[in-house]
């Protein structure tokens, strides 16, 4: 099976500079507001979380096959049970609403973007051929 014939263009090399320069903005932005949005998460999270006991405890009397542990050492007491759950009362788990990134491929990439701003910000060539764009455009 072919492939095709490749894609040949030709970009503005302002224009993927500016590109370039507002992704990278997006990703000191994200950065910043990590900690704050991670920390609503678990904040949601943590009532997801009151939210399935309130359910489990609610419909305990349905529940089928359980299994208990005991440990004398600490007294300490695990129960374990399966419940059929009805999906119109389940609470739903909340979801990121934004990329996590760990701190090395934040670093990465920040750098990355800006090695790739500064290389095209010296070149005299006014646009960019397919073999740079490709280069940078997992960033765009």
């Amino acid at each position: 099976m072919s492939r095709g014939k490749a894609i040949s263009v030709k970009i503005p090399t302002a224009r993927v500079i500016k590109a370039l320069e507002t992704k990278l903005a997006e990703l000191e932005t994200n950065w910043a507001n990590q900690e704050a949005n991670e920390a609503k998460y678990q904040k949601a999270y943590e009532k997801h979380k009151k939210e399935l006991i309130a359910y489990a405890v609610k419909n305990i009397s349905k529940a089928e096959n359980f299994r208990t542990s005991y440990r004398s050492w600490n007294n300490n007491l695990n129960i374990d049970f399966d419940l059929t759950v009805n999906e119109k009362d389940f609470p739903q788990e909340p979801e990121r609403d934004f990329e996590q990134l760990h701190i090395h491929t934040y670093r990465e990439m920040k750098e990355e973007i800006s090695n790739a701003i500064r290389i095209l910000k010296m070149t005299d060539e006014e646009v960019v051929n397919t073999s740079t764009y490709n280069a940078v455009a997992r960033y765009l």
